[in-house]
């Protein structure tokens, strides 16, 4: 069987030749360069939902904590000085548990684009810069995840009293615009921030493996992103 090389300038493609910035590798089958990137996505997928999908994955995590939305973190400050405290916290905690809980489910979705990622996909990714996973994975998945997620968010709020006056102060503050129309309901928003939370997650991932592929534990990605480099 005929094998399609990638080069260092020219990306080699039977009745196609494109002028390259990045170098998919030096010797390079197609088959060879595409599994490395599957490679690739499916361990920053898994990482990414196994730092996230645990108890203070969110929670505990200042790069993807999810705060109450603008004008609202304003007001929380203010019910803190008159004693409301602990029920701001006692919502924050549970949207960031409700995240947590949700996340795990986003991974047999995560996996699927992976395995059904085109070598056209592949291409895209290796020269698109390091979000370029982060793109491919919101492009296939976010709308899937998001029906996913929201019964699980929905669940873990409902059982939190200030959950609904959230909803009705949210709704009155986006008619006045001091909230985004998707941030004024409590449930959407966790799960919109979930959803950002986890991809940055997996771009973070990424970019360690862009870096430094050889500690990332597997031939095809050394092969692959060590050519890069």
């Amino acid at each position: 069987m005929q094998r399609r090389q990638f080069t260092s300038k020219i990306l080699i493609v039977p009745g196609l030749a494109l002028a390259s910035p990045l170098a998919w590798a030096f010797d390079l089958s197609e088959t060879d360069a595409a599994a490395g990137v599957r490679a690739a996505l499916e361990k920053g997928a898994t990482s990414a939902v196994g730092l996230l999908g645990r108890s203070d994955g969110f929670l505990g995590n200042p790069k993807v904590r999810i705060p109450l939305p603008g004008a609202l973190d304003d007001a929380a400050k203010l019910l803190r000085t008159m004693g409301q405290g602990r029920r701001v916290d006692e919502l924050v905690t549970a949207m960031n548990r409700a995240a947590e809980a949700a996340v795990p489910e986003a991974k047999p979705l995560l996996i699927n684009a992976v395995k059904s990622m085109s070598v056209d996909d592949a291409r895209k990714i290796i020269g698109g810069g390091d979000d370029s996973v982060t793109r491919f994975f919101a492009g296939k998945t976010r709308s899937p995840l998001a029906e996913k997620f929201l019964p699980i968010v929905t669940r873990a709020t409902e059982k939190v009293s200030l959950a609904s006056k959230y909803n009705a102060v949210a709704g009155k503050a986006s008619s006045l615009g001091l909230v985004k129309k998707e941030d004024a309901n409590v449930q959407q928003y966790v799960t919109g921030k979930a959803l950002d939370g986890l991809f940055l997650m997996i771009g973070e991932e990424e970019k360690k493996i862009r870096q430094n592929p050889a500690a990332a534990g597997s031939a095809i990605l050394k092969k692959v992103f060590g050519a890069l480099k």
